[in-house]
């Protein structure tokens, strides 16, 4: 860290806040706006605007590109450590620390001679990213569930459709595939999955 780095007059200093007002703003659009508006689970919320605002610090006030490249794998190894200890986050709650330490350390860095711009490009698409890969989830999502089916003929007839209409009828469901689990040829039924959007 340079000299008199906490002097207000020294240009790193102004630089890094500027870069931490762009970072702020991206981190709100990317946790409240997007993985808020799809999740719904306020219980992380603290977790990644903290994450982030550290991470950002972090690497900011790193002067080696060396130790900052080092940084980043050091954030890799507590990604993964978060993963395999940690029972109460999922895959996508996962994704979006990963999403949120990324953009912090991006944001962080002093790029010689590369545009603020360029780096606002970068956020952007980002966020794009997740809000296109949450709409297209969404309109593809869909529950599994386990059944007992006692209309083995109809199983047997390969009548796929005409099988998905007959489940669907029952379940008040919009079936959209099974797949047989096992059949039981002494009770006559079989236990299937079922598939349907949510």
């Amino acid at each position: 860290m340079p000299d008199n780095f906490f002097n207000l007059n020294h240009p790193d200093f102004w630089g890094i806040l500027l870069r931490f007002t762009i970072n702020t703003i991206f981190l709100v659009i990317l946790i409240r706006g997007v993985y808020f508006r799809y999740s719904k689970k306020e219980k992380f919320l603290f977790t990644f605007f903290l994450m982030g605002i550290t991470v950002f610090f972090i690497t900011s006030m790193l002067k080696s590109v060396f130790i900052e490249f080092g940084m980043a794998v050091g954030l890799f190894a507590i990604f993964a450590i978060l993963r395999f200890r940690t029972r109460n986050f999922g895959l996508k709650d996962m994704a979006y620390i990963f999403t949120t330490i990324g953009i912090s350390v991006i944001n962080s860095l002093k790029l010689v001679g590369f545009p603020v711009l360029g780096v606002m490009i970068f956020n952007i698409l980002i966020v794009l990213s997740a809000i296109l890969l949450e709409e297209f989830a969404r309109k593809n999502s869909t529950v599994t569930h386990t059944i007992i089916y006692e209309d083995l003929e109809l199983l047997k007839s390969a009548k796929k459709q005409k099988v998905l209409k007959e489940i669907s009828a029952l379940t008040g469901k919009e079936v959209i595939r099974i797949r047989i689990r096992k059949i039981d040829f002494k009770e006559k039924v079989a236990e299937i999955d079922i598939s349907y959007k949510d």
